[in-house]
């Protein structure tokens, strides 16, 4: 969340009257005093700057802080976003690469209602709704593709970070609340929504979640570590830390013996636990260099992931340990992220192209096909399916929710 992390430097800096030494790198210009203004109170601007922004994106970076909770007064904005966006402008991305092929799709989009909302997860209710956890604003948003309509559903904690989504058997939208170490359940016919605390205090970042055949809700938590198991029916939370340290488990996907598996973001592993003794295997990809990011699994319980670091989509059969991976379509530096698993075809984005593209992988014919994103996607963090079989993606930097539709 590096826009929180950043405002958080600017309004403590704002109060502080020091400068940082790292301040004397900025480049010279009016507003380098306010950007420069800090406290050392949050992560420093450099580690978090990452590739710059566009115009609009500086815009939605200040809407984002702003939304936080953070005031600033209008000109001091002002001056903060032009110094920015003149001397931060977003490198140079790999072009998103269109590859030709049979299948035809129709892609929609929808700006939510809230700039710099950052939609995150995306979610294909039951119903035919599609949600999305609107990080910035604190909120669960829900859309008919019917009508076009949004409503924002308020949730408890304040700026609790809102991050990933899933539904149980009853309708309620469940979500990870990653900025408050909080487990969350709405439901969507009184707006009520209930809160599971993690029970270890180090456990600050719930990430992903996702529930299993029997109804227990697993989720991770990148920074803390860890694989959580909640029982919904009691409340009770289980947390394991995985063999390997610092491996921040980040994605996850069930298989159809009910087995758990993630992703490892800070490490070439992919992690299966078992439900009944809540023993976690690791598996190790060959690649050192391997960032897996997200996960789907086929109806055959292969694991498919994308190799964010690398630009590739990676396959692990867990009852051999062999893996075998593509090189994504846009190259190694297209940053594969969202994905999922529609009748058995691998359906995915890469992030770090310009546009984003939707890829689409036959595993019959080892084939690839893609699409660029209109409006450009930017950034496609993770991926739905519909219950008749369609892609739904959240893009949280053009603040929009896209459903391709894909013909049948």
């Amino acid at each position: 969340m590096w826009a929180r992390l950043f405002l958080c430097s600017v309004a403590a800096g704002l109060v502080s009257g020091a400068l940082p030494v790292w301040s004397q790198e900025l480049p010279e210009g009016k507003g380098k005093e306010l950007v420069a203004a800090s406290c050392n109170s949050c992560h420093p601007f450099y580690a978090r700057l990452g590739g710059g922004y566009t115009p609009e994106g500086w815009r939605t970076v200040m809407r984002m802080m702003a939304n936080h909770g953070v005031t600033l007064p209008a000109d001091q904005i002002a001056t903060i976003t032009e110094y920015l966006t003149k001397n931060f402008p977003e490198k140079a991305k790999p072009v998103g690469a269109v590859i030709p092929g049979a299948v035809k799709v129709s892609i929609k989009e929808w700006p939510v209602p809230t700039p710099g909302s950052r939609p995150h997860d995306p979610l294909a209710a039951a119903d035919g709704s599609l949600w999305y956890t609107g990080q910035m604003t604190n909120v669960l948003g829900r859309l008919d593709p019917k009508t076009g309509r949004f409503k924002d559903y308020p949730l408890k904690t304040p700026h609790s970070g809102p991050h990933g989504l899933d539904e149980d058997k009853g309708g309620n939208i469940w979500y990870t609340a990653n900025a408050a170490g909080l487990i969350g359940k709405l439901d969507p016919k009184t707006g009520a929504v209930t809160e599971y605390k993690m029970p270890d205090p180090d456990v600050k970042d719930p990430h992903t979640l996702i529930f299993d055949p029997s109804g227990i809700l697993w989720f991770t938590a990148q920074n803390a570590n860890r694989v959580g198991r909640l029982d919904p029916k009691t409340g009770e939370i289980k947390l394991l830390t995985p063999p390997t340290p610092k491996s921040r488990p980040y994605g996850m996907a069930v298989n159809s013996k009910g087995t758990v598996f993630y992703v490892a973001f800070g490490a070439n592993r992919v992690g299966s636990v078992d439900p009944k003794t809540l023993e976690i295997r690791e598996y190790v990809l060959p690649d050192p260099a391997s960032r897996p990011r997200r996960i789907a699994i086929t109806g055959d319980d292969l694991v498919w992931y994308s190799d964010f670091s690398r630009g590739y989509l990676g396959r692990l059969d867990p009852a051999t340990s062999k893996v075998t991976e593509w090189p994504s379509p846009s190259g190694v530096k297209s940053e594969p992220y969202g994905i999922s698993a529609i009748n058995d075809v691998i359906w995915y984005s890469e992030s770090g192209t310009t546009p984003n593209t939707v890829v689409r992988f036959d595993p019959k014919t080892e084939k690839f096909q893609s699409w660029a994103i209109p409006g450009g996607g930017n950034i496609v963090r993770n991926t739905s399916v519909t219950r008749d079989g369609n892609f739904v993606l959240a893009n949280s930097l053009v603040n929009a929710v896209t459903l391709v539709t894909i013909a049948k």
